[in-house]
């Protein structure tokens, strides 16, 4: 068998990115997929606004909503490893008034895995008023008893999160990550994106249908459900529109606001994919990393009212009793993690095949689930990498630019080409 190339790789998935467009109602998007600190993919085409008139490139910035959460949770495990601190420590042991209302036993681990029960919050709370929020993370008690299954926290665990990071660093989350991931990695990715970027952010547009008979959309509609709450707490943002604001952008949110590109996702998790490693400098201790592919979460989900599991922070394929996958979005890899974003953005990491993979794009899609516009890429990236057991060889040190095949001279709807 002769040895893979990138561009193989590059070729095989440029006709599925392109039927995004042409068939699956697209707008504008970006795909990107890292190995051993290195693009070995890009591809991007569209628009980055509805009146199609600034072509969308592989550079674009967009809102990746709860796709934040993995480089949220990659700061706080790093500062726990570099404290010496416990994933089975409790919270209260650097945050004291985490302690009350009956949450002194609770774990960072917990607080990572989505078991607090603190997905939502009875006292009042908007999300622009961080002490706030955070008073009302320390008085809430536990909406099941921890231990008794877990619920994804949409919105309050990047509170919950950044609030540890302040406590062991001394600075918020969104700082810490452009300090020890950001900018020693060179990623154009923000929590709480600098104001002189605000232009080269494409806004994100809402979801134009929305399915019927969906157990979690159904849970959400009902008033005072777990769901409900979790969703609104705590209060304010709700709307896209309301998201795409520069107060909102320039924010940070570890939960639900970061803003990036493609490539700085995929790069970021290439290097967990590595194992923490890049060109010789470690970002990440190993046993964190090994925490990032370890379930702590398996089964159903009281918030999402679906089978989910989460090692500590990232999201991963739920599993069987059997141990085999029910369900399968990052690939055949069962060690592999990352987070999806509402309306579609999806990155993740494959540790057995040592490669980061990022969407991001404008136009959103119904459900809490990846669609098919990133699925159909990573089963195509599954089926080619594997024709190499031990992967592929790159031609040259040099990061490969797109051949000039078909999807690249492709004008859609008379516009922006994909590149």
């Amino acid at each position: 068998m002769s040895a893979f190339q990138p561009a193989d790789l590059q070729s095989a998935l440029a006709p599925i990115f392109e039927e995004n467009f042409t068939a699956r109602g697209e707008l504008g998007a970006s795909v990107s997929v890292w190995r051993d600190g290195r693009e070995i993919v890009r591809l991007a085409g569209g628009y980055q606004d509805r009146q199609r008139t600034h072509p969308w490139h592989a550079g674009t910035l967009a809102l990746v909503y709860s796709a934040t959460k993995g480089p949220a949770a990659a700061c706080v495990l790093k500062c726990l490893w570099d404290a010496s601190i416990s994933l089975n420590a409790p919270v209260a042991s650097v945050w004291p008034r985490f302690a009350l209302a009956g949450k002194a036993g609770i774990t960072f681990a917990d607080v990572l895995s989505h078991r607090a029960g603190l997905s939502g919050l009875d006292q009042p709370s908007d999300v622009f008023d961080y002490p706030g929020v955070i008073r009302a993370i320390e008085e809430q008690t536990p909406l099941w008893p921890v231990g008794d299954g877990h619920g994804y926290h949409p919105r309050t665990s990047g509170y919950i999160w950044d609030e540890i990071v302040r406590r062991l660093t001394g600075q918020p989350l969104g700082h810490y990550w452009r300090n020890f991931f950001g900018q020693p990695l060179g990623l154009d990715f923000w929590i709480g994106l600098p104001p002189k970027f605000l232009h080269t952010a494409a806004p994100l547009l809402a979801a134009r249908t929305v399915p019927d008979g969906d157990l979690f959309l159904k849970a959400f509609a009902e008033k005072g459900s777990i769901t409900n709450r979790s969703f609104n707490s705590p209060s304010g943002l709700f709307s896209v529109s309301s998201m795409n604001t520069p107060k909102a952008r320039t924010t940070s949110f570890p939960g639900f606001g970061g803003i990036g590109s493609a490539a700085a996702l995929a790069h970021f998790y290439a290097m967990l994919a590595a194992g923490g490693e890049e060109n010789g400098r470690s970002f990440m201790p190993p046993g964190a990393v090994a925490a990032m592919s370890t379930r702590l979460s398996n089964g159903f989900d009281r918030v999402l009212q679906l089978d989910t599991a989460f090692s500590a922070g990232f999201l991963q394929d739920p599993l069987t009793p059997a141990g085999e996958k029910s369900r399968s979005i990052f690939g055949p890899s069962k060690r592999a993690f990352g987070q999806v974003g509402a309306g579609g953005s999806f990155a993740f990491a494959d540790p057995d095949r040592r490669i980061g993979f990022g969407y991001v794009m404008n136009q959103m899609e119904p459900g809490v689930l990846p669609n098919a516009k990133s699925l159909l890429l990573i089963q195509r990236m599954s089926e080619v990498l594997d024709l190499e057991p031990e992967g592929f060889k790159e031609r040259s040190p040099e990061t490969p630019k797109p051949p000039d095949n078909r999807c690249k001279r492709q004008h859609l709807e008379g516009g922006a080409g994909i590149a």
